[in-house]
């Protein structure tokens, strides 16, 4: 399954349907695109284009579908394509689309695999991305659980198990690899339960169902015929491959998943990620944005290193106007080891020092000399709302108010789920470095 080089198609893949949730009709064009860029998802029918990069930041937790955004703008659906994307090997891919949702075709993943392999790959020679899980991390909600462990291969173990009379149970286990992919679970259709129906109708999801790409599954875990013994489960597998394949990483270990949905399987791919981002790379692990940059530019920028660069990337720099970075917070910083052990909250002042260093990131690329460092004068009306615990995603913005030649004040605000957490003006000066 795992590609050493990096790998886009070799030409332009058309796919036109109806979206199995929206029930609106789209075009996705999939074109080649260059090494180190990703995935990438452009909305054609909005003025102007806009670009969505597939990622852990762009990530929008939606019913019944895996989906990424940018501002209000998103492409629903995506998890089918991605779990052939991941199969494959393809990290780098244009996927011009005319509408909000992926076409839902007959509702697996095999005319996405068909129709890339009728075009083909293009292997690009730069080194593939990897991860190979050594630290087991797990997920849970309610009675729904995800774990991966440490495997030399890609293995899932999916128990599908609704409650009911009389209900049904269904698990399956198997090494995904293409062939066991094209096989095995490629071809298993999304499905929904008879009970579901009309809940579902009801919060405006399943507009584009039909008897042609959903399976409609009674309490006994039946329906009118199978294409693949228990397809039902063997669909949430292939669901679970697109949802980690946000990471745009090819993943060795095994996946043992319980009653999972693409909600806790995102789950999983951040506890992933942020177990493992110190042993791979953070770029390795966490995924480009166009106008961002990741920690290889952060550290050309910043005298900081581990374990104070406290800057994990950076979504957006407008030069000269404002940045927008991310800080993932570990229950393994270095920091909870003795503070508040008992109850790990991160420290303030560690709050306001990422912050500090992503004004640091706006104002020395918006200075023609890059030689330069900048030193905190003071910070002023500072506030801390809200405590930061274990697993926050810190989002930090810094938006420059007043900048001379050796001197600049930064406005700055750090949230997570959208709540401002802290808030202070910050003055530097710049100086030359040594």
């Amino acid at each position: 399954m795992t590609s050493v080089t990096q790998q886009t198609i070799s030409g332009e893949t058309v796919l036109t349907g109806c979206g199995l949730h929206l029930g609106e009709e789209s075009t996705l064009r999939l074109l080649p695109a260059d090494t180190d860029s990703g995935i990438v998802f452009i909305r054609t029918d909005v003025d102007p284009k806009l670009e969505i990069p597939v990622g852990l930041d762009t990530l929008r937790k939606q019913p019944r579908r895996t989906s990424f955004g940018v501002g209000n703008i998103e492409v629903h659906t995506c998890e089918h394509l991605l779990s052939v994307l991941h199969v494959l090997g393809i990290e780098n891919l244009i996927c011009e689309i005319d509408g909000p949702e992926i076409p839902g075709m007959d509702g697996s993943a095999l005319p996405f695999l068909d129709a890339i392999g009728e075009t083909g790959l293009a292997d690009q020679g730069a080194r593939g991305r990897t991860l190979a899980v050594t630290t087991p991390v797990a997920a849970e909600d309610g009675d729904a659980s995800v774990v991966a462990l440490p495997s030399e291969k890609l293995r899932i173990t999916y128990t599908l198990q609704y409650d009911g009379d009389p209900g049904f149970s269904q698990t399956v286990d198997l090494e995904i690899n293409e062939e066991n992919f094209r096989k095995q679970i490629a071809p298993a259709r999304t499905f929904v339960l008879e009970r579901e129906v009309k809940e579902l109708q009801a919060r405006g999801l399943g507009k584009g169902a039909n008897e042609g790409n959903t399976l409609l599954i009674d309490d006994r875990g039946m329906a009118p015929k199978f294409r693949l013994p228990d397809e039902p489960a063997r669909h949430k597998i292939l669901d679970l491959i697109g949802d980690v394949y946000l990471l745009r990483c090819a993943i060795s270990g095994h996946i043992i998943a319980h009653r999972s949905g693409h909600g806790l399987n995102a789950d999983l791919a951040s506890k992933i990620a942020e177990a493992h981002v110190r042993e791979r790379e953070l770029e390795d692990v966490l995924i480009k944005s166009p106008r961002g940059l990741e920690i290889r530019d952060i550290q050309k920028i910043l005298p900081h290193r581990y374990p104070f660069l406290l800057v994990d990337r950076v979504l957006e720099v407008e030069q000269g106007v404002r940045a927008v970075g991310l800080k993932n917070v570990s229950f393994n910083e270095e920091y909870f080891q003795g503070h508040f052990p008992g109850q790990p909250v991160m420290p303030g002042v560690l709050q306001l020092e990422a912050l500090a260093q992503l004004s640091g990131v706006l104002l020395l690329r918006s200075s023609a000399d890059s030689n330069r460092i900048a030193y905190i004068l003071g910070i002023d009306d500072v506030k801390f709302r809200k405590t930061v615990v274990p697993g926050d995603q810190l989002i930090l913005e810094a938006e420059l108010k007043r900048f001379r030649e050796r001197t600049a004040q930064v406005q700055v605000k750090a949230t997570v789920d959208g709540k401002t957490v802290t808030q202070a003006t910050i003055r530097f000066m710049i100086v030359d470095a040594d």
